[in-house]
């Protein structure tokens, strides 16, 4: 089936919708990584909920286990995993626990990320450790744990996708001066996104990134200075553009640094109105690296 847009132009990507998919989401708890959990679930797709929150945390809304209730009342399947993804092995039995129960994994979404926006002299180690450990060692742990899996779902023909919650590798000084620690951190990831998706061309396991071009409302605003959510978009718009990714041909769609409203744009939407916190206001504020 092919997607037509409002121009009436063609994708060149074949869109595969994701029934009976199986997608690996850490992260999804809250937030984007819930938001893109419960838009696979609409299609019917299957959903492993990898995140640390296994009990209510006191400044954190949801958990693993309401986070699976409600991908199941979206219409998909839900298995709840409580994993750091800083542990290894915990992964690696995440993984084959989420293979065994559904029967394999097609789409792995790296959506964890710790934040700490600080200069050089006020970023305590532990921090940078955090930062380093979550974003660039757990987003490699994870896509080497599913990386069978995915070259399984390449072999059956099923569209294999990585996605990573990452920034465009925005080479810029104004980047890295304010908060160095953690842009190192993010854009670890990215290069993730750079090598594996040139190693894994030949496979036909397709390895993008995502960001959002405005601030969006979920827990981490609380930890950045001045972004105020009412100038925010709402998390499903970065899950409607990860969809589009998702459906798209994983052997020609691959190595893409995306944008959520650069995707949706080239998808034919024109509202973004309903995405913003505050609907009306044009007065957004545009996220990091763009």
């Amino acid at each position: 089936m092919q997607a037509t847009v409002a121009s009436g132009a063609r994708f060149l990507y074949p869109l595969v919708m994701l029934k009976n998919k199986t997608l690996f989401i850490t992260g999804a708890s809250r937030g984007i990584g819930l938001a893109i959990a419960k838009r696979a679930a609409r299609d019917g797709a299957n959903i492993a909920i990898a995140s640390k929150t296994d009990k209510p945390h006191p400044k954190l809304p949801g958990t693993i286990h309401t986070a699976a209730r409600e991908v199941e009342e979206a219409g998909g399947r839900a298995l709840a995993l409580q994993v750091d993804i800083r542990d290894e092995e915990a992964v690696a039995r995440a993984v084959q626990r989420c293979a065994d129960h559904f029967g394999g994994i097609d789409i792995l979404v790296n959506n964890a990320s710790a934040i700490y926006l600080s200069g050089t002299a006020g970023t305590p180690i532990k921090r940078f450790d955090l930062m380093f450990d979550v974003n660039v060692r757990g987003t490699f742990v994870c896509s080497q744990a599913c990386l069978p899996y995915l070259k399984a779902s390449a072999e059956a023909g099923r569209n294999p996708h990585i996605l990573n919650l990452s920034p465009p590798l925005n080479m810029e000084p104004r980047w890295f001066a304010p908060h160095l620690a953690y842009t190192m951190a993010k854009y670890g990831m990215s290069m993730c996104v750079l090598g594996m998706a040139e190693e894994l061309r030949p496979i036909g396991i397709a390895v993008n990134a995502l960001w959002p071009r405005t601030v969006i409302a979920t827990a981490a605003l609380d930890v950045i200075p001045f972004a105020d959510p009412k100038r925010g978009r709402t998390p499903e718009i970065v899950a409607d553009a990860a969809y589009e990714i998702l459906t798209r041909d994983a052997q020609t769609c691959t190595g893409q640094f995306f944008i959520d409203e650069d995707v949706l744009r080239a998808a034919g939407v024109t509202d973004f109105d309903r995405y913003a916190v505050t609907p009306g206001n044009k007065d957004l504020l545009q996220d990091l690296f763009i």
